[in-house]
């Protein structure tokens, strides 16, 4: 281990103290030599240089450095950025930000348990990190209090991709104290790189961080038959946080919501459109159109890459893939069988905060004209206009946490143009 003191060779780095060693991995604070600020060293365990898998464990701790770099591309506010990876003496070392607060775990030991919509609010932020990341083809697998850290209270970041639990799937990533009540049994008993085993963590983690004490460990579930407290037996919560935390605490993996995107609309608290029970939808087309790679990338939540695929499907309807552009005759005229198919497939996997129909609901709200300043009002509402002008689509945002009615975007370079031609569509075709 480095020592306090210690100046790495190949970057300007002092070592200021350890903050943290689990089975494969430690973690450093670390002081930048040249600009003076702080961040946090991780490096392999040196201990297990003798265990002849070690090589392995190198190799994967380089690929998953690597694939963390690419996902911090994204700018994500609540995933902590990766920098640098390097090697020191035969130890290879990733560089990360170092975050100036403490962890959900630390605050609720210190200050107490959160209320309802402040534990939401933090554990919806992680679940929309975790969606990502599950996309990206990782999974976190220790997404517990102890790696949540807050900044100013409410601002959450998710530290510690659990590197060693990709790499030893029957060793926890980190000896935080209290992870045995947080993980899965599937995950000592067998090893899991399925969505559920985070789904559980953070399901456990909003039950700490609501109630104030620690569920039910899922081995002493089990094994011993220990029952699980619902949390709402503990302290007054609404019956559908109560509900969701549940669900995610599903001691089978089958039993929880199979996807991190799941979960998080279980976690929708923000007021909804009455949404009719759509059960299956079929995929019907007038023109012939396929749009089951539209309802696979919807219900994986992956709301970027359904945008731009519902674009695409769009123009192959109105016949004008080859132009690459919608026109106002093409809208007034787009068939009004693909139009319902694809606004279905946005209200159902989005829990009616995304779609057509929801676009022409505000639309109606703000004057119902087509017309500039409707459309304006109607881009201000949605949040397709920022400080009295239109966004470009590289400003959209593809989370649950978007304004509601903020997609599909079926326009790519003037978003709040023609918009209100398909709200008038919509209406005209009794969506």
């Amino acid at each position: 281990m480095w020592t306090p003191g210690y100046q790495l060779r190949q970057r300007p780095y002092v070592i200021e103290r350890i903050l943290g060693q689990g089975g494969f991995g430690i973690t450093y604070k670390a002081k930048h030599l040249q600009l003076d600020h702080q961040v946090v060293l991780k490096t392999p365990n040196a201990g297990l240089q003798n265990d002849p898998e070690y090589p392995k464990y190198v190799q994967r701790f380089i690929q998953e450095g690597k694939t963390l770099a690419r996902l911090c591309q994204n700018s994500h506010p609540h995933i902590v950025r990766v920098s640098d990876l390097f090697e020191e003496n035969g130890l290879h070392c990733l560089v990360m930000d170092l975050i100036v607060g403490q962890s959900l775990w630390e605050f609720v030991e210190t200050k107490g348990r959160l209320s309802e919509a402040e534990a939401v609010n933090i554990i919806r932020q992680i679940a929309d990190v975790l969606v990502m990341v599950h996309n990206a083809g990782i999974i976190h697998r220790d997404a517990h209090p102890g790696n949540i850290m807050l900044r100013n209270n409410t601002s959450a970041v998710l530290i510690d991709f659990g590197l060693a639990a990709e790499i030893m799937p029957r060793v926890m990533s980190s000896k935080h104290p209290a992870n045995l009540n947080f993980a899965p049994y599937e995950q000592f008993l067998e090893g899991s790189g399925k969505p559920t085993v985070d789904v559980y963590c953070l399901a456990a983690s909003l039950y700490y961080a609501i109630t104030g004490q620690l569920p039910t460990q899922a081995l002493h579930r089990k094994l011993k038959n220990q029952a699980l407290i619902p949390p709402n037996k503990l302290v007054k919560i609404s019956n559908q946080i109560n509900d969701a935390i549940v669900k995610g605490l599903g001691l089978e993996p089958e039993k929880r919501p199979q996807t991190m995107a799941e979960f998080l609309r279980l976690l929708d608290t923000q007021p909804q459109f009455v949404q009719i029970p759509q059960p299956h939808i079929e995929l019907k087309s007038a023109r012939g159109v396929d749009y089951r790679q539209l309802e696979q990338l919807l219900k994986s939540g992956k709301w970027k890459e359904a945008d731009q695929e519902t674009f695409n499907k769009m123009l192959e309807a109105a016949g004008r893939t080859q132009d690459g552009e919608l026109r106002f005759e093409d809208i007034n005229n787009f068939p009004c069988e693909d139009l319902r198919t694809i606004d279905q497939l946005w209200v159902k996997y989005s829990m009616s905060r995304f779609g057509f129909s929801v676009q022409k609901k505000i639309w109606l709200e703000v004057g119902g004209k087509v017309d500039l300043e409707t459309e304006r009002k109607l881009g201000d509402r949605v949040g397709w206009r920022k400080n009295g002008r239109g966004i470009s689509y590289n400003e959209l945002t593809f989370t649950l946490r978007s304004p509601v009615g903020h997609l599909p975007v079926f326009v790519r370079e003037n978003l709040w143009f023609l918009n209100s031609s398909l709200a008038s569509r919509t209406v005209s075709c009794n969506l």
